[in-house]
């Protein structure tokens, strides 16, 4: 093993499980226990107001062919903490005979749990930076076995762009980013740029990394005058330098828009979250590079418990028993949780139409319908972030 990490057969064959887990099965095996259960994830105190649900896609790919029904909600969906009664949302469910599925429950738990972080995570800063480009450079951060996992999160979470090559490959878009240090340290500022302008495609935007060496206005003003198509600085001064970094950003703006370069952006860069984002975009910034508070996104604590045995209700104290259903208003977005033989028909808080959320994926192990591309989940994020814009809590 040169390096350390799991293979996927590694996860298909449930290596990846806690011990007990098997213990429990080879118990039942040995006793010839069939026990029909039903299993569901919740989260009960997750760190944010709302979260993203990420990461059914590959328990979808975990979990086809064996001989259990998995139902979930959409992945991209946005929940409360809690549904508008107090209780705890299922965000999936688990069909079948304990034993097709005990070995799986710590990859299932690690395949959402940091997913939906990271996607939560991307969500905010989204909320935070309005319009403004976003581009993941998170994954130098992380292991590199799960960067294609950490690109994909950011991305259908709100990002516009991420910088791994496979990152970006696994979701069928180009890598995006500017220029690193090293290359200014190499051939010196005036020069990387102007190598940067002749030698990269014309596709990639031109954006000049400037705070190397020299103060970041006078090094802005000359690579907007070496550049002939600038697009945007960065700005990634580290922070023993930023004093007031929203004020180093408001003195680019002001100089590039005094000198007729209304139209080159501001990129920043370096240690950014929700917050930093917002004040820096009402300082002018057009652009941010956010990397290790997305990568490093606290993950979402969901737990796996049986709810029924054979379907009668049953689970541990501190748990809801029974199977249960997800309704969300269309209108007023309330999110309400009844168990699965009670109808719903219309929102009790505003009289809208309600919508079960609560969809089955496989049925039997076998894949039901189609399942959405990254692009469609990642829209399917950014409409329901429309309806956060005004919310007190959304950062």
């Amino acid at each position: 093993m040169k390096f350390h990490m799991a293979t996927e057969e590694d996860i298909l064959q449930g290596k990846t499980t806690d011990v007990y887990f098997l213990r429990t099965k080879e118990i039942l095996e040995k006793l010839k226990i069939k026990r029909s259960v039903r299993a569901e994830f919740t989260v009960t105190n997750p760190p944010y107001p709302w979260v993203v649900f990420a990461g059914l896609d590959e328990v979808i790919n975990l979990m086809e062919g064996k001989d259990v029904n998995l139902y979930a909600l959409p992945e991209g969906t946005i929940f409360p903490r809690r549904d508008h009664n107090g209780v705890p949302i299922p965000v999936m469910a688990v069909e079948g005979d304990y034993k097709e599925f005990a070995v799986y429950e710590t990859p299932i738990l690690g395949l959402i749990c940091q997913a939906s972080g990271i996607a939560t995570k991307a969500a905010r800063i989204r909320l935070a930076a309005g319009d403004a480009l976003v581009l993941s450079f998170g994954v130098r951060r992380m292991h590199p076995a799960i960067a294609p996992m950490i690109d994909r999160a950011t991305y259908i979470g709100g990002c516009d762009g991420v910088s791994s090559i496979l990152g970006a490959e696994h979701i069928g878009k180009i890598p995006k980013g500017t220029m690193p240090h090293a290359l200014i340290l190499i051939l010196g500022e005036d020069e990387a740029w102007k190598k940067f302008d002749e030698f990269v495609s014309k596709n990639v935007p031109r954006i000049a990394l400037i705070d190397t060496f020299g103060d970041e206005k006078f090094e802005t003003l000359k690579a907007a005058e070496i550049i002939k198509d600038l697009a945007a600085v960065r700005l990634d001064t580290p922070s023993s330098r930023r004093g007031n970094f929203e004020d180093i950003v408001r003195e680019v703006r002001w100089e590039l828009d005094l000198r007729g370069h209304k139209d080159v952006g501001i990129f920043v860069s370096g240690g950014l979250d929700e917050e930093s984002v917002q004040s820096l975009k009402n300082a002018g910034a057009t652009g941010f590079g956010v990397g290790t508070s997305l990568s490093n996104a606290k993950t979402i604590d969901y737990a796996m418990d049986i709810v029924e045995i054979e379907d009668k209700p049953l689970a541990k104290k501190g748990k809801f028993s029974g199977a249960k259903n997800v309704y969300r208003c269309r209108d007023c977005g309330e999110f309400f949780v009844v168990p699965k033989g009670w109808k719903m028909d219309k929102c009790p808080v505003c009289g809208g139409e309600l919508e079960n959320l609560m969809k089955p994926y496989l049925v039997n192990g076998k894949r039901i319908g189609k399942y959405p591309t990254v692009d469609e989940i990642r829209d399917y994020v950014l409409r329901q972030l429309e309806g956060l814009n005004d919310n007190p809590d959304g950062i």
